[in-house]
């Protein structure tokens, strides 16, 4: 291993300009490779984040996955007559026993939950009117299911504990009013009843939709406007591993028997959409890699061609064809290591300087820095398919090195 260590050394740097442009080739590669991929990495990451944090991990909903089967059904399975399209007596919708259901899903491990009441409502102020979705919130427990708190820029839901007839609304919907902290503005339910709010607490979340068309008061006030008693229709669950959020939700409705939507069911198009996206970028970046790889082929196969008389005495001294082979690939094994060492400085140095990087969408007031991902994985694939780029690029001319006959070498010589 020695001999052939030094073997490989010396053919590389005999060629030293050949050897630095295959090097480059790789450190270039593996940097670009590094760029490409924690930009892609990073911003799938800050989708997820938004996307995981800004909605509920795990939401319950006052109805079932499949509809139950009617009594006369399983009492008649084989009846002739079949009764359709019969209107159901009145009845409050809503979870049944949901403070149950609640301690049900609390007492998983890692999970939090919080009960909220949703429904359509409209605001109305000087004249003007404006759809809503009202959510009654315990706000205890809905500091622990959702962002709404960190988006707060007046007040907080807390407020609404101590003011019974507050609302929370979205800057948005604040603006549209022209109203302020503090102003009152009324209420109008489904059933016409009318209730005169003060807004209490103000939001403001970077959704347009949904800082206006959202507002916020609590359990009892909601029950009360809603003509829901005791009632609530959603059970809001967060989890500290987000990715665990389907086997739980799985076993929540199996558990309550209410249908229960984890966010990665929910956000099934997405995340098929963000797989395929990861495809392409790593076979992009990949793409780098093997053009670098055909500058080392080119160097060793010139070697190869080169040093063919020295091959056939080193045969003819007892070197065997493997121990041939193995100087080449000793050869784009060096490239390699030394190309991905280098290569991931510059990729790391690369990111730094992308991360400095600061963008303005038009209409947008703050500031945008690229999403970046740091992790310890991109590193070590990068490194990872730029050796076994080398490693495969080396395989050919070694072989055709190991080929060849020693004494047809040298009888042609002589």
């Amino acid at each position: 291993m020695h001999i052939a260590l030094d073997v490989a050394l010396a053919h590389l740097t005999s060629r030293k300009r050949q050897t630095l442009v295959s090097l480059t080739g790789v450190v270039l590669g593996v940097a670009f490779f590094l760029a490409v991929s924690s930009l892609m990495r990073g911003s799938e990451k800050d989708f997820l984040k938004r996307l995981v944090d800004n909605s509920p991990h795990i939401t319950v909903y006052d109805e079932y996955r499949h509809a139950r089967v009617q009594p006369a059904a399983l009492r008649w399975p084989d009846g002739a007559v079949a009764v359709r399209n019969v209107k159901p007596q009145r009845e409050t919708r809503g979870i049944r026993g949901w403070p149950e259901r609640l301690a049900l899903a609390e007492s998983l491990p890692g999970v939090r939950a919080a009960p909220v009441l949703t429904g359509s409502v409209v605001l109305t102020f000087a004249g003007r009117q404006q759809a809503v979705a009202l959510s009654g919130v315990v706000p205890g427990k809905m500091k622990g299911v959702s962002t709404i708190e960190d988006k707060m820029v007046h007040g907080s839901l807390h407020a609404l504990e101590a003011n019974p007839n507050g609302i929370v609304v979205g800057q948005g919907l604040l603006d549209k009013f022209s109203l302020q902290p503090g102003s009152n503005l009324s209420l109008l339910a489904a059933d016409g009843q009318s209730r005169s709010l003060r807004v209490v607490g103000v939001f403001r979340t970077g959704n347009a939709g949904y800082d206006e068309g959202q507002a916020f008061v609590l359990l009892k006030r909601a029950q009360s406007l809603l003509g829901r008693e005791n009632r609530v229709n959603r059970l809001i669950i967060q989890m500290d591993d987000a990715y665990a959020a389907q086997d739980v939700a799985r076993s929540i409705e199996v558990g309550t028997g209410y249908k229960s939507v984890s966010w990665i069911e929910a956000s099934e198009d997405l995340l098929s959409l963000l797989l395929v996206r990861n495809i392409i970028m790593y076979s992009v970046v990949s793409a780098i890699l093997v053009v670098a790889s055909f500058g080392i082929y080119n160097t060793i196969s010139t070697i190869v061609m080169e040093k063919t008389r020295d091959i056939a005495i080193m045969k003819s001294m007892g070197f065997r064809a493997r121990d041939v082979r193995r100087i080449f690939l000793l050869e784009g094994l060096m490239v390699g290591l030394i190309g991905s060492g280098f290569g991931v400085l510059a990729g790391v140095g690369l990111m730094q300087v992308l991360a400095r990087v600061e963008v303005r969408p038009p209409g947008v007031v703050e500031v945008v820095r690229l999403p970046l991902w740091w992790g310890p994985e991109q590193y070590a694939l990068a490194a990872a398919f730029a050796l076994a780029s080398c490693l495969a690029a080396s395989y050919l001319p070694a072989r055709r090195a190991g080929r060849v006959h020693p004494v047809d070498i040298l009888r042609g010589a002589a």
